[in-house]
């Protein structure tokens, strides 16, 4: 029977993305097994993310200075906004080099089920951006789930008095889909078809 130190590191590990009791216990094997050239480094790896990574107080990314390095990135095109869902779904446009302009990250999904309405998400802050700044299009870019659906109706109604073009992502992204699984390929046709929403 393992001492109760590797049982709670299991438990931990166990609980990631991903992973399950059984990869826990594999993870948690190989960390140990590898103290010094694995586990030590990991260990720091962390602190040092949680003493140093910060949410950016405009777009809600998250990075080592606030505001981070896309919203300080002046080659970007200050007229295009892209709202996602999470910083996976910036991530995972960023990796496929497909969008110029900056983001906003909502924090989630309208949900009624999860209880998730719109004072959980960041929908006054996107609202103050578009007041303050020279956004012409904002790309809704939200997983193509009922969730993600309702959201994109709801923020449409929310922007329909800014003078801003609306578009949403096209097919390519299937239903059902979460963007941070998809490949460069698929989100670049996406990008590429977008549409208007009204």
């Amino acid at each position: 029977m393992k001492n109760n130190e590797i049982q709670r590191l299991i438990q931990f590990l166990s609980k990631l993305p991903g992973l399950g009791p059984r990869s826990g216990r594999r993870l948690a094997l190989h960390l140990l097994k590898k103290r010094e050239q694995v586990f030590l480094p990991l260990i720091q790896s962390m602190q040092d993310a949680e003493a140093k990574i910060v949410t950016c107080t405009i777009c809600h990314n998250l990075d080592a200075s606030d505001p981070c390095n896309v919203c300080q990135d002046t080659r970007r095109d200050p007229t295009l906004l892209c709202v996602v869902e999470d910083v996976s779904d910036l991530w995972a446009i960023e990796r496929a080099n497909i969008f110029k302009g900056y983001y906003h990250i909502l924090g989630g999904v309208l949900s009624a089920i999860d209880g998730v309405g719109p004072q959980q998400l960041a929908i006054n802050s996107l609202l103050e951006r578009l007041v303050k700044s020279e956004i012409k299009e904002v790309v809704l870019a939200l997983s193509a789930t009922v969730d993600g659906q309702t959201t994109i109706h709801y923020l449409t109604d929310q922007l329909k008095d800014f003078p801003v073009i609306m578009t949403a992502l096209a097919h390519g992204v299937p239903i059902g889909g979460e963007l941070d699984y998809l490949d460069e390929g698929t989100l670049f046709t996406a990008f590429q078809a977008r549409r208007g929403i009204l």
